[in-house]
């Protein structure tokens, strides 16, 4: 079928399920490309970050503000740019600079649970929409006449606009749980990496070390 003959068939609704589609696969393109480069480098400069910190903190803040895309890096600069923190103070800026990186690393999660929940009802509608249009062309002592014909095609082009609604759901489903599976995971390693920053801080306050990383800038 082609894609005219499609949207004619899905009847009104299949043009808000065909916009649908389109703001999903944008919004799966640009998670892709974000979460492709934050699994990609992410672990790889906080692992060398912690490597470097113990010798040279100084280096190591040089090299974050270089990684400034990265969002572990921006938490990690929040706490180590601090002028003199203790321990405690140290720790509270890692925790709410965290939680601030949260809606970056949710982006687009709202308008996918959106597309998810609505997709289906819209094909449901439009199917419904399909065969109350077929229905009212039925003539009663017709049976096997020429609005029979036209119930029967009717009832045929109104359960595509479910199985556009359907497709379109599943389509996003599946790419909204990966996207989860990598929120989940990346929030595991902030806040792992963000511990051992922490124990690394600490372990140097302890020995009266409070370099005032702000003068790097």
């Amino acid at each position: 079928m082609e894609i005219d003959n499609f949207l004619t068939a899905g009847g009104i609704v299949a043009y808000p399920l065909l916009g649908a589609s389109i703001i999903s696969v944008a919004l799966i393109v640009e998670r892709l490309i974000f979460w492709g480069r934050v699994n990609r480098r992410q672990p790889r400069v906080a692992r060398d970050i912690l490597r470097i910190y113990p010798n040279d903190p100084h280096v190591a803040v040089q090299r974050l503000r270089k990684q400034a895309s990265l969002p572990i890096a921006r938490i990690f600069l929040e706490a180590l740019e601090l002028d003199r923190p203790t321990a405690e103070e140290f720790r509270l800026a890692l925790e709410s600079a965290a939680q601030a990186e949260i809606p970056t690393l949710k982006r687009s999660s709202t308008m996918f649970e959106t597309i998810i929940s609505i997709a289906p009802l819209l094909g449901l509608l439009g199917t419904i929409l399909g065969l109350i249009a077929s229905f009212s062309a039925l003539q009663i002592g017709d049976v096997g006449g020429e609005s029979t014909t036209v119930v029967t095609g009717g009832i045929s082009e109104a359960l595509v606009s479910t199985v556009m609604g359907l497709v379109v759901a599943i389509f996003t489903l599946v790419f909204a749980n990966l996207f989860r599976g990598f929120y989940q995971r990346q929030l595991a390693l902030i806040q792992e990496y963000g511990g051992q920053l922490e124990l690394l801080y600490r372990r140097y306050h302890e020995k009266g070390g409070q370099p005032n990383y702000a003068s790097t800038r």
